[in-house]
């Protein structure tokens, strides 16, 4: 990964079907002027800020009984609201993954 990027967006995506497909790889090269993109390897959960917001929303909600999927849907995102106005839950979960440094 280049210390340095001239491009306004950087996005880390791994592996999944839809982003290898024709049509990501003609958006990628047709916006590369303002994105980079870097392919994570095919199972990288370490390197994959999302996997930490994953587990603290299942932390949140792992012993919820449910009584249907509305209830479970509320309490998703109920959880990842109050996660969007904690920005350090966020940041600790960029630093966990060792993809980002401090200028």
């Amino acid at each position: 990964m280049p210390a340095s990027s001239s491009a306004d967006r950087l996005c880390w995506w791994d592996n999944a079907r839809l982003h290898l497909t024709a049509g990501m790889r003609e958006f990628i090269a047709a916006n590369a002027a303002w994105l980079t993109v870097f392919q994570l390897p095919t199972y990288a959960p370490d390197l994959n800020p999302q996997e930490g917001i994953c587990s603290l929303v299942k932390r949140d909600i792992g012993n919820l009984a449910a009584a249907d999927l509305g209830q479970i849907t509320r309490a998703v995102k109920r959880r990842l609201k109050q996660i969007q106005y904690r920005p350090d839950f966020v940041d600790s979960c960029l630093a966990g993954t060792g993809l980002i440094t401090d200028d």
